[in-house]
Protein backbone atom coordinates (compact mmCIF):
# COMPACT_ATOMS: atom_id res chain seq x y z
CA UNK A 1 0.00 0.00 0.00
CA UNK A 2 1.24 3.34 -0.97
CA UNK A 3 1.95 5.55 2.02
CA UNK A 4 1.72 9.29 2.61
CA UNK A 5 3.43 9.33 6.44
CA UNK A 6 1.68 10.67 8.85
CA UNK A 7 -0.28 11.95 8.66
CA UNK A 8 -2.77 9.93 8.42
CA UNK A 9 -5.24 12.87 7.28
CA UNK A 10 -3.98 14.84 4.20
CA UNK A 11 -5.30 18.11 2.56
CA UNK A 12 -6.49 17.95 -1.05
CA UNK A 13 -8.13 20.55 -3.33
CA UNK A 14 -10.28 22.92 -1.25
CA UNK A 15 -13.44 24.83 -2.25
CA UNK A 16 -14.90 27.91 -0.56
CA UNK A 17 -17.99 27.42 1.57
CA UNK A 18 -20.34 30.32 2.17
CA UNK A 19 -20.69 31.63 5.73
CA UNK A 20 -23.65 33.94 5.17
CA UNK A 21 -23.39 37.02 7.35
CA UNK A 22 -20.80 35.60 9.72
CA UNK A 23 -17.30 37.04 9.64
CA UNK A 24 -14.57 34.63 8.56
CA UNK A 25 -14.22 32.34 5.57
CA UNK A 26 -14.16 28.56 5.54
CA UNK A 27 -12.39 26.59 2.79
CA UNK A 28 -13.36 22.92 2.60
CA UNK A 29 -12.65 19.95 0.36
CA UNK A 30 -15.40 17.92 -1.33
CA UNK A 31 -14.34 14.42 -0.37
CA UNK A 32 -15.34 13.00 2.98
CA UNK A 33 -13.83 10.59 5.45
CA UNK A 34 -15.42 7.40 6.71
CA UNK A 35 -14.85 4.60 9.17
CA UNK A 36 -16.43 1.15 9.31
CA UNK A 37 -16.12 -1.00 12.43
CA UNK A 38 -17.97 -4.29 12.94
CA UNK A 39 -21.02 -3.29 10.92
CA UNK A 40 -21.13 0.37 12.02
CA UNK A 41 -20.24 2.65 9.09
CA UNK A 42 -20.06 6.45 9.39
CA UNK A 43 -19.06 8.95 6.68
CA UNK A 44 -18.19 12.58 7.39
CA UNK A 45 -18.05 15.34 4.78
CA UNK A 46 -15.83 17.26 4.22
CA UNK A 47 -12.75 15.29 5.33
CA UNK A 48 -11.06 18.49 6.47
CA UNK A 49 -11.31 22.24 6.07
CA UNK A 50 -9.39 25.46 6.59
CA UNK A 51 -11.08 28.34 8.43
CA UNK A 52 -9.93 31.96 8.79
CA UNK A 53 -10.16 33.10 12.42
CA UNK A 54 -10.42 36.83 13.14
CA UNK A 55 -10.26 37.66 16.88
CA UNK A 56 -13.48 38.22 18.86
CA UNK A 57 -15.66 36.69 16.12
CA UNK A 58 -18.29 34.00 15.67
CA UNK A 59 -17.80 31.67 12.71
CA UNK A 60 -20.51 29.18 11.79
CA UNK A 61 -20.92 26.42 9.24
CA UNK A 62 -22.07 22.81 8.93
CA UNK A 63 -20.72 19.36 8.20
CA UNK A 64 -22.50 16.18 7.22
CA UNK A 65 -22.75 12.85 9.00
CA UNK A 66 -24.06 9.87 7.04
CA UNK A 67 -24.99 6.55 8.59
CA UNK A 68 -23.94 4.06 5.90
CA UNK A 69 -24.79 1.07 8.07
CA UNK A 70 -27.90 -1.10 8.11
CA UNK A 71 -29.20 -0.06 11.54
CA UNK A 72 -29.86 3.04 13.62
CA UNK A 73 -26.87 4.53 15.43
CA UNK A 74 -26.37 7.04 18.22
CA UNK A 75 -23.35 9.33 17.92
CA UNK A 76 -21.62 11.91 20.10
CA UNK A 77 -19.93 14.90 18.41
CA UNK A 78 -17.05 16.79 20.02
CA UNK A 79 -13.78 18.61 19.25
CA UNK A 80 -10.31 17.54 20.42
CA UNK A 81 -6.79 18.96 19.99
CA UNK A 82 -5.10 17.90 16.75
CA UNK A 83 -1.40 17.45 17.41
CA UNK A 84 1.56 15.07 17.34
CA UNK A 85 3.81 13.73 20.08
CA UNK A 86 7.30 12.33 19.62
CA UNK A 87 7.70 8.60 20.25
CA UNK A 88 11.18 7.72 21.56
CA UNK A 89 10.47 4.06 20.89
CA UNK A 90 9.58 4.54 17.21
CA UNK A 91 11.79 7.65 16.78
CA UNK A 92 9.07 9.60 15.01
CA UNK A 93 6.09 11.86 15.64
CA UNK A 94 2.79 10.06 16.24
CA UNK A 95 -0.67 11.56 15.85
CA UNK A 96 -2.39 12.37 19.14
CA UNK A 97 -5.52 14.10 20.41
CA UNK A 98 -4.67 14.97 24.00
CA UNK A 99 -1.62 17.24 23.64
CA UNK A 100 -2.96 20.71 24.45
CA UNK A 101 -0.67 23.62 23.49
CA UNK A 102 -0.74 27.12 21.94
CA UNK A 103 -1.62 25.62 18.56
CA UNK A 104 -4.60 23.52 19.72
CA UNK A 105 -6.78 26.11 21.49
CA UNK A 106 -9.30 25.89 18.65
CA UNK A 107 -10.90 22.80 20.20
CA UNK A 108 -11.90 24.92 23.24
CA UNK A 109 -13.63 27.51 21.04
CA UNK A 110 -15.92 25.05 19.22
CA UNK A 111 -19.51 24.11 20.10
CA UNK A 112 -22.19 22.22 18.20
CA UNK A 113 -25.94 22.74 17.86
CA UNK A 114 -27.92 19.94 19.52
CA UNK A 115 -31.41 18.71 18.70
CA UNK A 116 -32.94 21.41 20.92
CA UNK A 117 -31.12 24.22 19.10
CA UNK A 118 -28.61 24.89 21.88
CA UNK A 119 -24.85 25.04 21.25
CA UNK A 120 -23.03 22.58 23.50
CA UNK A 121 -19.62 20.89 23.64
CA UNK A 122 -20.83 17.30 23.17
CA UNK A 123 -24.27 16.87 21.56
CA UNK A 124 -25.70 13.40 20.96
CA UNK A 125 -27.67 12.51 17.81
CA UNK A 126 -29.62 9.48 16.61
CA UNK A 127 -29.30 8.72 12.89
CA UNK A 128 -31.36 6.14 11.03
CA UNK A 129 -29.78 3.68 8.60
CA UNK A 130 -28.70 5.28 5.29
CA UNK A 131 -29.76 8.72 6.55
CA UNK A 132 -27.77 11.98 6.59
CA UNK A 133 -27.56 14.63 9.29
CA UNK A 134 -26.21 18.18 8.91
CA UNK A 135 -24.57 19.39 12.10
CA UNK A 136 -24.00 23.08 12.72
CA UNK A 137 -20.82 24.11 14.50
CA UNK A 138 -19.83 27.45 15.95
CA UNK A 139 -16.35 28.87 16.65
CA UNK A 140 -16.19 31.70 19.20
CA UNK A 141 -12.72 33.24 18.92
CA UNK A 142 -11.31 35.24 21.86
CA UNK A 143 -10.37 38.91 21.63
CA UNK A 144 -6.72 37.97 22.15
CA UNK A 145 -5.44 34.91 20.35
CA UNK A 146 -2.06 33.50 19.24
CA UNK A 147 -0.86 34.26 15.73
CA UNK A 148 -0.41 31.49 13.20
CA UNK A 149 -2.35 28.23 13.13
CA UNK A 150 -4.89 26.54 15.36
CA UNK A 151 -5.69 22.84 14.93
CA UNK A 152 -8.55 20.61 16.04
CA UNK A 153 -10.35 17.44 15.00
CA UNK A 154 -14.14 17.00 15.10
CA UNK A 155 -14.91 13.45 16.16
CA UNK A 156 -18.18 11.64 15.55
CA UNK A 157 -18.09 8.84 18.10
CA UNK A 158 -20.54 5.98 17.77
CA UNK A 159 -22.13 5.26 21.15
CA UNK A 160 -23.71 2.13 19.69
CA UNK A 161 -20.98 -0.45 20.21
CA UNK A 162 -20.90 -3.80 18.44
CA UNK A 163 -19.51 -7.01 19.91
CA UNK A 164 -17.38 -8.90 17.41
CA UNK A 165 -16.93 -12.66 17.18
CA UNK A 166 -13.88 -12.37 19.45
CA UNK A 167 -16.02 -10.78 22.15
CA UNK A 168 -14.35 -7.35 21.78
CA UNK A 169 -16.56 -4.26 21.73
CA UNK A 170 -15.69 -1.95 18.83
CA UNK A 171 -16.79 1.63 18.12
CA UNK A 172 -16.34 3.82 15.05
CA UNK A 173 -14.92 7.34 15.56
CA UNK A 174 -14.12 9.09 12.25
CA UNK A 175 -12.91 12.69 12.41
CA UNK A 176 -12.70 15.93 10.43
CA UNK A 177 -9.43 17.87 10.71
CA UNK A 178 -9.88 21.63 11.18
CA UNK A 179 -7.00 23.91 10.14
CA UNK A 180 -7.61 27.32 11.72
CA UNK A 181 -5.60 30.34 10.57
CA UNK A 182 -5.53 33.40 12.79
CA UNK A 183 -5.88 36.74 10.98
CA UNK A 184 -4.27 38.51 13.93
CA UNK A 185 -0.46 38.73 14.08
CA UNK A 186 2.24 37.44 11.73
CA UNK A 187 2.38 34.06 10.02
CA UNK A 188 5.86 32.55 10.17
CA UNK A 189 6.55 29.92 7.51
CA UNK A 190 9.79 28.06 8.14
CA UNK A 191 10.69 24.52 7.02
CA UNK A 192 13.67 22.25 7.52
CA UNK A 193 14.25 19.33 5.11
CA UNK A 194 16.52 16.46 6.14
CA UNK A 195 17.22 12.78 5.42
CA UNK A 196 16.37 13.10 1.74
CA UNK A 197 17.16 9.80 0.00
CA UNK A 198 16.21 7.39 -2.78
CA UNK A 199 16.45 3.69 -1.96
CA UNK A 200 15.37 0.28 -3.24
CA UNK A 201 13.71 -2.49 -1.27
CA UNK A 202 11.26 -1.56 1.47
CA UNK A 203 10.05 -3.88 4.25
CA UNK A 204 6.62 -3.54 5.86
CA UNK A 205 4.92 -6.10 8.09
CA UNK A 206 7.83 -8.50 7.41
CA UNK A 207 7.16 -8.29 3.65
CA UNK A 208 9.86 -6.85 1.39
CA UNK A 209 9.01 -5.10 -1.86
CA UNK A 210 11.96 -4.61 -4.23
CA UNK A 211 10.70 -1.24 -5.42
CA UNK A 212 12.44 2.11 -5.81
CA UNK A 213 11.18 4.53 -3.17
CA UNK A 214 12.06 8.00 -1.91
CA UNK A 215 11.77 9.60 1.51
CA UNK A 216 12.60 12.77 3.42
CA UNK A 217 11.77 14.40 6.74
CA UNK A 218 10.21 17.86 6.91
CA UNK A 219 10.18 19.91 10.13
CA UNK A 220 7.81 22.84 10.63
CA UNK A 221 9.78 25.50 12.52
CA UNK A 222 7.14 28.21 12.02
CA UNK A 223 3.73 28.93 13.50
CA UNK A 224 1.41 27.87 10.67
CA UNK A 225 0.87 24.67 8.68
CA UNK A 226 2.16 24.12 5.16
CA UNK A 227 2.08 21.40 2.52
CA UNK A 228 5.30 19.43 1.92
CA UNK A 229 5.52 17.93 -1.58
CA UNK A 230 7.88 15.27 -2.91
CA UNK A 231 8.14 14.57 -6.65
CA UNK A 232 9.77 11.28 -7.68
CA UNK A 233 10.86 10.80 -11.31
CA UNK A 234 12.52 7.65 -12.65
CA UNK A 235 13.79 7.64 -16.23
CA UNK A 236 15.26 4.68 -18.16
CA UNK A 237 18.88 4.64 -19.28
CA UNK A 238 18.40 1.04 -20.35
CA UNK A 239 14.79 -0.03 -20.02
CA UNK A 240 11.25 0.46 -21.32
CA UNK A 241 9.25 1.89 -18.40
CA UNK A 242 9.37 5.07 -16.34
CA UNK A 243 7.72 6.77 -13.36
CA UNK A 244 6.75 10.42 -12.93
CA UNK A 245 4.48 11.45 -10.07
CA UNK A 246 3.78 14.94 -11.39
CA UNK A 247 1.31 15.86 -8.64
CA UNK A 248 3.78 14.67 -6.00
CA UNK A 249 3.36 12.98 -2.65
CA UNK A 250 1.88 15.50 -0.20
CA UNK A 251 1.68 15.79 3.56
CA UNK A 252 0.36 18.62 5.73
CA UNK A 253 2.85 19.58 8.45
CA UNK A 254 1.62 21.56 11.47
CA UNK A 255 3.93 23.66 13.70
CA UNK A 256 6.53 21.98 15.95
CA UNK A 257 6.18 18.66 14.09
CA UNK A 258 8.50 16.67 11.80
CA UNK A 259 6.82 14.30 9.35
CA UNK A 260 7.98 12.07 6.50
CA UNK A 261 7.30 12.62 2.81
CA UNK A 262 7.27 9.31 0.95
CA UNK A 263 6.74 8.03 -2.58
CA UNK A 264 7.20 4.60 -4.16
CA UNK A 265 7.37 3.26 -7.70
CA UNK A 266 5.07 0.29 -7.22
CA UNK A 267 5.73 -1.07 -10.72
CA UNK A 268 9.52 -1.04 -10.47
CA UNK A 269 10.83 -3.43 -13.18
CA UNK A 270 13.26 -6.23 -12.41
CA UNK A 271 15.68 -5.39 -15.22
CA UNK A 272 17.27 -2.20 -16.51
CA UNK A 273 19.36 0.81 -15.61
CA UNK A 274 17.42 3.80 -14.32
CA UNK A 275 18.08 7.36 -13.15
CA UNK A 276 15.91 8.48 -10.22
CA UNK A 277 15.34 12.09 -9.11
CA UNK A 278 13.62 13.09 -5.85
CA UNK A 279 12.75 16.74 -5.20
CA UNK A 280 11.13 17.86 -1.94
CA UNK A 281 9.58 21.31 -1.48
CA UNK A 282 8.24 22.70 1.79
CA UNK A 283 7.76 26.18 3.23
CA UNK A 284 9.70 27.81 0.40
CA UNK A 285 12.64 25.40 0.77
CA UNK A 286 13.67 22.82 -1.85
CA UNK A 287 16.07 19.86 -1.65
CA UNK A 288 16.93 17.51 -4.50
CA UNK A 289 18.87 14.28 -4.90
CA UNK A 290 19.60 11.83 -7.74
CA UNK A 291 20.68 8.20 -7.97
CA UNK A 292 21.39 5.54 -10.62
CA UNK A 293 19.89 2.07 -10.12
CA UNK A 294 21.07 -1.14 -11.78
CA UNK A 295 18.07 -3.46 -11.67
CA UNK A 296 18.68 -7.16 -12.19
CA UNK A 297 16.45 -9.92 -10.83
CA UNK A 298 18.13 -13.24 -9.89
CA UNK A 299 16.71 -14.87 -13.03
CA UNK A 300 17.82 -11.99 -15.24
CA UNK A 301 21.23 -11.96 -13.55
CA UNK A 302 21.73 -15.70 -14.14
CA UNK A 303 20.64 -15.24 -17.74
CA UNK A 304 23.06 -12.35 -18.19
CA UNK A 305 25.91 -14.40 -16.69
CA UNK A 306 25.15 -17.33 -19.00
CA UNK A 307 24.95 -15.01 -22.00
CA UNK A 308 28.19 -13.29 -21.02
CA UNK A 309 29.87 -16.69 -20.54
CA UNK A 310 28.84 -17.89 -24.01
CA UNK A 311 29.89 -14.56 -25.49
CA UNK A 312 33.30 -14.79 -23.82
CA UNK A 313 33.79 -18.38 -25.03
CA UNK A 314 32.78 -17.38 -28.56
CA UNK A 315 35.25 -14.46 -28.58
CA UNK A 316 38.07 -16.69 -27.27
CA UNK A 317 37.35 -19.32 -29.91
CA UNK A 318 37.21 -16.63 -32.62
CA UNK A 319 40.59 -15.23 -31.53
CA UNK A 320 42.15 -18.72 -31.50
CA UNK A 321 40.85 -19.47 -35.02
CA UNK A 322 42.30 -16.24 -36.33
CA UNK A 323 45.66 -17.02 -34.72
CA UNK A 324 45.64 -20.54 -36.23
CA UNK A 325 44.76 -19.14 -39.65
CA UNK A 326 47.59 -16.61 -39.47
CA UNK A 327 50.00 -19.37 -38.40
CA UNK A 328 49.08 -21.50 -41.41
CA UNK A 329 49.46 -18.59 -43.80
CA UNK A 330 52.86 -17.75 -42.36
CA UNK A 331 54.26 -21.26 -43.12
Amino acid sequence: MKRNIVSTLAISVMTILSLGFFVGQVYAEDEGTSEEVAGTSIRLSPANFVVQLPPDTVVENTFEIKNEGDSEIKVEVYASPYSYVYSDEEEQYKLGFANDNNFTQLSHWMTFEDSAGDYVAKPVFTIEANEKLNVKYRINTPASMPSGGQYAVIFTHALTSVTSGSGIKTEASPGIVVYGHSTDGEDVISAGISGIAIEKGITEANVTRNNIYATAKVKNNGNIDFIATGVLKVEPIIGFSSYNNENGAKVSVIPEVELSVFDEWEDTPSFGIYKATWEVTAGGETEKTERIFFLFSPVALIGAIILLTFLTIWIIMLIRRRKERRSRLAV
